[in-house]
């Protein structure tokens, strides 16, 4: 798989098979990963992957508190902006309709909510979920760092046949996270992502993107 076909076919998937993931390619992936820029050469991330027990472990006890209606931990960082304006807004509302439509559930459902977060601490049946830490010192540029990082394992997770399916959902239940991987307090979570191999015969879904002409100017070309 080329980096272009890589890039056409990910996509944040929500139903995941029970086949476990081959802790070699796990580790090939990573290995790899190890290259990519972060500035000054920091490499600010700490990166915890969880499968098997405890796994299932952090699923069951996360999977209460969603059922408990537990609104989850204090957040350490907004997800999104306090007030989000046109285009992002647009751009959110219809990529949230489309994406719970798929999962079956509706907009008007009064359990929505709870639906919504029982499914994501599951890990959408994902065997494995990597989680990553930044150290609280770090700045922005630290956490853009992060970001490249992970877009690139989720880059050569495609070409290992795998998916995945990034989830800031993960910093709602960071202490019961932290109580399973063991991180430090001077760690933050930025998010987790579930890996593994699609399920056949699941709605596939993506969403839409907006034309590169109203992200990208052209200047002197």
């Amino acid at each position: 798989m080329d980096v272009y076909e890589a890039v056409a076919s990910r996509r944040a998937v929500r139903a995941f098979s029970d086949e476990p993931v081959p802790k070699e390619v796990l580790e090939r992936v990573l290995a790899a990963a190890t290259r990519v820029p972060s500035s000054g050469n920091l490499q600010p991330w700490q990166v915890y992957v969880v499968t098997g027990e405890p796994l299932a472990e952090l699923k069951s006890r996360a999977t209460a508190r969603a059922l408990a209606g537990d609104p989850g931990d204090d957040r350490e960082y907004p997800m999104y902006p306090a007030e989000l304006a046109s285009p992002y807004l647009d751009r959110f509302s219809a990529a949230a309709a489309q994406r719970y439509k798929a999962l079956g559930i509706e907009r008007d459902d009064p359990h929505r909510p709870t639906k919504i977060a029982a499914l994501n601490s599951e890990a959408f049946g994902a065997p494995v979920v990597l989680f990553c830490y930044l150290d609280r010192t770090m700045g922005p540029g630290q956490w853009a760092d992060a970001g490249m990082y992970l877009q690139t394992v989720m880059l050569l997770l495609r070409a290992e046949g795998l998916h995945s399916c990034p989830q800031v959902m993960w910093t709602m239940y960071r202490k019961t996270v932290s109580q399973i991987v063991g991180a430090d307090e001077r760690f933050v979570l930025l998010c987790g992502v579930s890996i593994g191999f699609e399920k056949e015969g699941a709605p596939r879904l993506r969403t839409g993107r907006a034309d590169m002409t109203e992200t990208v100017s052209f200047i002197g070309a």
